[in-house]
Order: C-alpha cells, then sequence, then structure tokens
C-alpha cells in the first residue's frame, strides 16, 4: 500500500533518493556505508534479473512476429530499436562504474566489494568536475544521458500509449537544478555526485541502470498489449529495506532485507486497527514512545474479499532511547571513596532503561533507589565497580570504573566546639568536652573522641581516658595561673559506627587561662 503504482525498481529508487538527500546531512559511519554496499548489490541483482526477463519478453515478440507478422512484427522492431539504445546507455553507465572500481579489489573470501573502504569520493570529483563546473567528462555524461532521451523519444514518441514511459524517463533522467534545503539552486550533478563516498555514486549509478530496464520492462510490456505481462509486471510493488530491528548500538552488525511490498492506493481497507490511520492506501502511523527500551507494536488491516472479511495483523518492534537533557562532567582526578562512610553511588548505562542495569564490587549495596547504590570501602587501595546492561536483543554489555580509597583527614582537636586557641576561666575548662570536628569534609559523620593527654607546661603530662578532665587533670589545674596555657594533644579519635576503625592523628588545641 502506499501512494502511486510504481514498479519495484521504482519504489526502490525513491527510497535511494531520500537517503542520497539525508546523507548530505549524515557523519555516515562504516555500517551504513555496507548498508549502502549491500543495497547496491540488491540492485545489480534486480538489474540482472530484469535484462533476463526483458529478453524473454523481447522473444515472445519474435515469436510472435514469425507467427502472425503484422502489427506484431512492428512491435517486435520497435522493441529491437529500444534494446540497442537502451543496451548503449546501460553499458556506457557501467563504463561509469568500472571507473569508479579501477583500483578497488574484490574480496578474495567474501567475493565483495570493500565497501567500508569505499567512503571517499575522488573518482568522481576529480573526473567529472573542474573549477568552472563540469569538466569534459562531466559534459559527456550530460550529454550520453540527453541523447538516451533524446534516442527513446525519436523511437516511441509518436505513439500515445508510451507517454506514461517517456514522461518517466524525463522525470527519471532530468538533469534540472535542484534546490537545496536552504532554497538555493544548485547543478543537478554536483548537488547528487559532488563529495559523495564513492559507494553512494555507485549506488546512484545502479539506480540509472534499473531505471533504464524498468523502462525497457514497460515498453516492451506496451507492445506485448497483454493483460497478463502488464498484471506480472512490477509497478505495483516497491523494494523495502527492512531491518532486523529499528536501532543499533556502534559496532553491532547491521542486519535486514530488501524485500518487495505492494503498495496501491485504490486497495480498498475496509478497517484498520493500529496506532495511526489510513492515507491513500497506505497506514500513517502516529504514536508517542513509550519507556526506555525496546518497545512493541502491532495491530491489523482488515479487508473484503468474495464477501468475507480477511484480516491481516501486524507487528513490529522499536527501541527508545533516553533524550538528552544533561550532561555528564566529572573531576578527572576525583575518583575518590573515603574508608569508614558511606558513600552513595548513582549508577546508568546510556541507552538502557535502569531496571534492566545491575552494578557489583566490594562493599557496594543497594540503597534503595533505580541506580542507587552504597559503597563501604573494604581493604586495599582501589575499589572496581562493574556494571552491567542487558539489551533489548537479550546481549549483555558491561563497563567498569576503579575508584581511588582514601581515608578520612585527620580530624582538628576542639573544646567547647571552638579549635586553634580557646580562652577562659580555669571553671570552664574542668567542665568541658573535648572533641573533634573535620572541617571542609563533605560526608556528615560522627565523631568521638576516646582519650587525649592533658598538658601544662612545668608540669607532668597527664594522659586521659574518656573525652573530659579527670582528678588528675584538675589538680593540675588548680596550680595554673592567669595566663598560663593548658595542651590538649593526642588526641585519640573514633568513627561513630565504624568500630575499632581510628581517624588520623587529630591536630591539638589550646586552652588559655583567663
Amino acid at each position: 500500500m502506499a501512494a502511486g503504482k510504481l514498479s519495484p525498481r521504482q519504489k526502490m529508487i525513491n527510497l535511494m533518493y531520500l537517503v542520497f538527500i539525508a546523507m548530505l546531512a549524515l557523519n555516515i559511519d562504516k555500517e551504513v556505508i555496507s548498508a549502502f554496499g549491500s543495497i547496491n548489490e540488491k540492485f545489480e541483482n534486480a538489474n540482472s534479473a530484469a535484462e533476463l526477463s526483458n529478453s524473454q519478453l523481447i522473444n515472445s515478440l519474435d515469436v510472435k512476429a514469425s507467427e502472425a507478422g503484422g502489427e506484431f512484427k512492428i512491435a517486435s522492431e520497435t522493441a529491437h530499436k529500444v534494446a540497442s539504445i537502451s543496451k548503449n546507455f546501460y553499458d556506457y553507465i557501467g563504463l561509469l562504474k568500472g571507473d569508479i572500481l579501477k583500483d578497488t579489489k574484490v574480496d578474495e573470501e567474501s567475493g565483495k566489494l570493500p565497501y567500508e573502504s569505499m567512503d571517499r569520493g575522488d573518482v568522481i570529483d576529480d573526473k567529472w568536475f573542474s573549477p568552472a563546473g563540469l569538466s569534459s567528462k562531466g559534459k559527456e555524461i550530460k550529454a550520453t544521458i540527453e541523447k538516451y532521451k533524446t534516442d527513446m523519444k525519436a523511437v516511441i514518441g509518436n505513439n500515445i500509449k508510451f507517454a506514461a514511459t517517456l514522461k518517466e524517463i524525463d522525470s527519471k533522467f532530468d538533469l534540472s537544478k535542484v534546490k537545496d534545503k536552504n532554497g538555493i539552486e544548485r547543478e543537478y550533478f554536483e548537488y547528487n555526485f559532488k563529495g559523495f563516498p564513492s559507494i553512494t555514486s555507485l549506488s546512484k549509478l545502479s539506480v540509472w541502470q534499473s531505471d533504464v530496464k524498468k523502462a525497457e520492462t514497460d515498453i516492451y510490456s506496451s507492445l506485448l498489449g497483454k493483460a497478463a505481462v502488464s498484471a506480472a509486471s512490477y509497478n505495483n510493488y516497491q523494494a523495502i529495506v527492512v531491518l532486523d530491528k529499528n536501532a543499533y548500538f556502534q559496532g553491532e552488525n547491521v542486519t535486514g532485507k530488501v524485500v518487495l511490498g505492494r503498495y496501491d492506493e485504490n486497495t480498498k481497507v475496509s478497517s484498520f486497527n493500529g496506532p495511526g490511520k489510513l492515507v491513500n492506501g497506505q497506514a500513517v502511523l502516529s504514536m508517542t514512545a513509550g519507556g526506555i527500551g525496546e518497545q512493541n507494536i502491532g495491530g491489523s488491516f482488515s479487508f473484503i474479499e468474495d464477501g468475507k472479511p480477511i484480516n491481516l495483523p501486524f507487528k513490529g518492534t522499536y527501541v527508545v532511547v533516553p533524550k538528552p537533557n544533561s550532561a555528564t562532567i566529572s573531576a578527572d582526578k576525583m575518583n575518590v571513596v573515603y574508608r569508614g562512610v558511606v558513600n552513595p553511588i548513582s549508577v546508568s548505562f546510556a541507552g538502557i532503561g535502569d531496571d534492566k542495569v545491575s552494578a557489583s564490587g566490594p562493599g557496594l549495596s543497594p540503597a534503595g533507589g533505580k541506580g542507587k547504590y552504597n559503597m563501604s570501602p573494604q581493604s586495599g587501595t582501589e575499589a572496581k565497580i562493574t556494571v552491567t546492561g542487558k539489551l533489548p536483543n537479550g546481549q549483555t554489555v558491561s563497563d567498569s570504573k576503579t575508584f581511588r580509597i582514601k581515608g578520612i583527614p585527620g580530624p582538628s582537636g576542639t573544646i567547647r566546639g571552638e579549635m586553634g586557641i580557646v580562652k577562659g576561666p580555669k571553671s570552664s575548662l574542668e567542665i568541658s568536652t573535648i572533641g573533634a570536628k573535620l572541617v571542609d569534609f563533605d560526608f556528615e559523620v560522627g565523631l568521638d573522641v576516646v582519650g587525649f593527654n592533658f598538658k601544662v607546661s612545668g608540669q607532668p603530662t597527664v594522659v586521659v581516658v574518656g573525652n573530659k578532665l579527670n582528678p588528675q587533670c584538675k589538680s593540675v589545674l588548680s596550680r595554673v595561673q592567669r595566663g598560663d596555657q593548658v595542651t590538649i594533644s593526642e588526641i585519640k579519635t573514633k568513627l561513630v559506627g565504624a568500630g575499632s576503625y581510628l581517624l588520623p592523628r587529630t591536630s591539638p588545641v589550646i586552652y588559655e587561662i583567663q
């Protein structure tokens, strides 16, 4: 189904024209270059088949001419003139393709051209074009195309039943200027060939050859004048590229097939059930993409044949990828996790839903939300986190990142929550709590002081267990005078909930008696 009664070659050509235009704005990767090579193979195979089919049609005309003479003899003579003109032009296009492939070798194992390396268009650019426009070779090509159209018109132009065929030839080989997407007129050959990879130009030339064969088929069928021949032609079909899925990852093998499908705007569909509507005999889909990952699409057509309904179901899949809405920004030197605290970790895999992504690593545990984890580093100096995702085709992919493990920096000692040199009366120090504080550390942690040294100049050092002054400290403190300083050092600090883990050396704090 689709607009117009077009042959498969016609439909295939329309598809190729769209692809060629799209390539102006695309940076074609190797997989797509290979895909064009595969499509070129399909055209060449179709052209070979058409050559055999056209030969059989001429043979049929010759047999009828020998049996019945008259109109069949005239038709046979016309057919042979068309065949000669078409062969000359078809072979000339073949020579142009030979120029492109002159220095290209076929792979001995696969028997195919090295499509992925045919990504340059130097041969066409150098031979067909000059600084002033078309080169002498380019002008020769243009003149040969015009001669083909003129010769065909001279042979069949007086017969009205070939008007549509002549119109199609003029359209397919129309060398008029073309407007690009910006509305600027450009020369036909510059717009369609200059700067393109050689494989795309090769495919375009195969399309030309297909146009020639298609014109021959139409003329021979009309000359035979049989409804059976007309029904057997490819006018109502289109070559359709059907990929095995609608999204591929870089490096993945692109697979699919080219099939013939019937597109006919006169097809009467009694009903259509699916996400879209019928327009000129085809279903135009329109829907909102579902969640991230592979989604199903389906429905059915209903037809009436011999008074009975016929239901034709269809189904397919499409892949939804996340819409870019944020950038990934990271400090390359800050891939650090800290021992002794719970480090929050967020995990995702581009193009894969969070429900199909998992992470693992020593000390890593789920944090309750999709893609959210907590890490409590264990022994060693590094921690490796491995992330695994499941693709829509069931294949798994993985990636990993290594983090450096660092200890929590040493805290600063405090008296009454103050650091450095704290001033106050002896009575205040006697009841104060010795504490510790982490300065400019982004994690919220609890610190417990479990011991410290109490020192007054000229007095023995008192070793204290706990976080408050003991009786010995108070005895020493009773003998200090105004202006004396008390040093709290060797402060032993533990993390709350971290077991026996001790923090690095805690800096001392000084208390000056007022």
